[in-house]
């Protein structure tokens, strides 16, 4: 069993190693064809932090605190990253997080994950990045303190983002499936931290089979209290609960959002309001939630007059890149390059950056994009 378990180790070793170094390679040879999209200025912001973690990271965590994995599965990246030859549905994506809650050992690996994933950022040319994290799933491993938990993401953020000249701001989320005392929880620490850059609050999770009702007061409040809202609706479930979103959670962006194409009265409500969408292509192919990556409803969107964003969700478990979400949506979706540059900049406009520092941001953007 051990000499398996040796085995099963080395060979994710290679493979991780390989898979680490393949976009920095890419990358580094400008006939790429990846080049012309790697070379434009980025926004992302619907990013998780706890879909970021780097392969390598994760077996220097594991040997170091002796995190093991199921001797049955071949190699690391199985466990944690979506496979060509695994089933594209919402069960087997989630399942990947089931390994990586695994791995938030100590205040140190909090530190060295939320470092990586704005350096990981900033190597694609993003230029601003709202990196968003769970606090409870951080703390539940070894039962951190929340308040600590966000001191660390927020400290790391904040010092890696002056180190490799990225702008940075984190938005705290709460899942539907938890209490929602929890929740509140987080809505006030996260109020605590505005002025430390936590500028957002999000409510995630199964909304197929949880509702929001119960955090309606929690969100109204954390927005009166000054922080910004998205919510994550619409994906994997109806329409309607993107108009629940703005209507009743006070949503200015909501996360993925795609079934709004399916209720012509919601995408009325959502262009009238301005709200705006972080769609996640590659992420919605894997999950389930569009049967064929050709047949995502992006272009519709952008067709309805909706304010839409590029974003890659969980880049590490996608196994993607921004600058490759913005080739497939340009050359699997048919969308222009000219587009994309606009979903950019609505990107800078959505952002949740304080408005002196938002339109310096939004002006220099439009201007690097030629727009």
């Amino acid at each position: 069993m051990k000499r398996q378990c040796k085995l099963a180790i080395c060979q994710a070793v290679r493979r991780s190693e390989s898979a680490a170094n393949f976009e920095e390679e890419l990358f580094s040879d400008q006939t790429s064809p990846l080049n012309q999209y790697f070379s434009l200025p980025k926004v992302e912001l619907h990013r998780h932090l706890e879909g970021s973690l780097r392969l390598t990271t994760m077996l220097d965590i594991a040997r170091q605190h002796g995190v093991t994995v199921p001797v049955s599965m071949f190699n690391l990246s199985g466990l944690v990253q979506v496979q060509d030859q695994d089933p594209m549905t919402f069960s087997n994506f989630l399942d990947k997080f089931k390994t990586l809650r695994l791995f938030y050992k100590s205040p140190d690996v909090i530190h060295r994950v939320t470092a990586e994933a704005v350096e990981d950022a900033a190597k694609d040319n993003i230029r601003y990045l709202e990196l968003r994290f769970t606090p409870v799933a951080l703390s539940r491993a070894e039962g951190f303190p929340l308040h600590d938990v966000m001191d660390w993401v927020i400290t790391s953020a904040r010092d890696a983002g002056k180190k490799y000249n990225i702008k940075v701001g984190l938005i705290a989320s709460v899942n539907r499936h938890e209490s929602p005392e929890l929740a509140e929880q987080v809505a006030w620490l996260a109020a605590e931290h505005i002025k430390n850059g936590l500028t957002g609050l999000d409510l995630a999770g199964n909304e197929a089979e949880f509702k929001s009702n119960p955090f309606h007061e929690i969100f109204r409040e954390a927005k009166q209290s000054g922080l910004h809202v998205t919510i994550h609706a619409g994906e994997w479930g109806p329409a309607e609960n993107v108009r629940d979103a703005i209507e009743n959670l006070g949503a200015e962006r909501i996360g993925h959002g795609v079934r709004v194409m399916e209720d012509e009265s919601v995408v009325a409500l959502a262009r009238e309001r301005g709200v705006t969408f972080e769609v996640c292509v590659t992420s919605n192919f894997q999950s389930g939630v569009v049967n064929d990556l050709r047949e995502h409803p992006l272009p519709r969107m952008i067709a309805a007059g909706l304010k839409t964003t590029i974003n890659t969700d969980d880049p590490s478990v996608s196994r993607i890149t921004l600058a490759r979400e913005y080739q497939h949506i340009c050359e699997d979706l048919g969308v222009p390059l000219e587009d994309v540059k606009v979903c950019t900049l609505q990107a800078a406009e959505a952002s949740f950056l304080p408005d002196v520092e938002k339109a310096e941001f939004v002006s220099s953007i439009k201007k690097e994009l030629k727009l």
